[in-house]
């Protein structure tokens, strides 16, 4: 299990991949209570519209409400999870190769994919105009640009699928709603069994995020996933972030550090002294 205390300039992480590889069985779903909101005491933008524009930690932390914070590897839970199609489970729940680019592809340094990223325990920097949301996460510093615009509207044609998919945004009153079409199939998340699989979604997935800030410093992150290959209808993973003023987003090189090459894995130093 990762355990880590992360500060404005200091992040003090194992390697994922090699975690990834290992397992981990001490993975958290559990979501600290959030605040009731109160329109009066949120951050607006001049055009009234709320403002996310800083460095978060998202859901793959406590939310200590200061300024260092405990990263957790966080999941989507079973039991909010809607029910399987006939194949779905199958398309779900893949079994260990013993081959890591298949197993968890992040080990060799390909990227997490969006559904994974949302919950990774890292920090997010969000720059908000009114025309458009850009969100950076400094695991692998991808990034996502976001354009504004009206609600429901359809993306475009013929999208070449990718790793983030196509995002489109816009407001439900103060709520902020991403629209996310156009993904990979690729891993759901950082779930590996005893067993060493892990948990997938299709080409098909549809992924809503509602995020709506709760005061100054907190946000409610509602994640819907649509993914009718896998599930009979689309499920809603509840979670929050909290923004930390004084942190920055750290550099992060995958190749700079990577113990996973070709798939053979050695444990970090942390690893090897480490009790838990």
């Amino acid at each position: 299990m990762r355990s880590c205390v992360r500060t404005s300039r200091v992040i003090a992480l194992a390697a994922v991949a090699v975690l990834s590889a290992a397992g981990l069985s001490g993975c958290s779903t559990a979501e600290a209570p959030q605040q009731a909101a109160n329109a009066q005491d949120i951050r607006r933008t001049a055009d009234g519209k709320p403002d996310f524009t800083g460095v978060w930690a998202g859901p793959g932390f406590r939310h200590t409400g200061k300024d260092t914070d405990n990263a957790t590897v966080r999941l989507y839970t079973d039991a909010k999870m809607a029910a399987f199609t006939p194949e779905g489970k199958s398309l779900f729940n893949r079994p260990h190769t013993g081959n890591v680019r298949l197993d968890d592809p992040t080990a060799v340094c390909l990227p997490n994919g969006l559904t994974r990223q949302i919950p990774s325990p890292y920090a997010q920097q969000f720059i908000q105009t009114p025309n458009q949301l850009v969100i950076l996460y400094e695991y692998m510093h991808f990034f996502r640009v976001i354009p504004f615009g009206a609600p429901n509207r359809p993306h475009a044609a013929d999208i070449e699928p990718t790793y983030m998919g196509d995002s489109l945004a816009w407001w439900d009153g103060d709520t902020l709603v991403i629209d996310t079409v156009a993904l990979n199939e690729w891993m759901l998340d950082a779930y590996h069994p005893d067993d060493g699989g892990s948990r997938w979604h299709s080409g098909r997935a549809h992924v809503v995020e509602r995020i709506k800030l709760t005061d100054r410093l907190n946000a409610s992150y509602d994640v819907t996933i649509d993914d009718p290959a896998i599930f009979t209808a689309p499920w809603v993973e509840n979670w929050s972030m909290q923004m930390k003023p004084t942190w920055k987003i750290l550099e992060f090189v995958c190749d700079d550090n990577d113990r996973c090459r070709g798939g053979n894995c050695t444990a970090s130093d942390a690893q090897k002294t480490s009790t838990q």
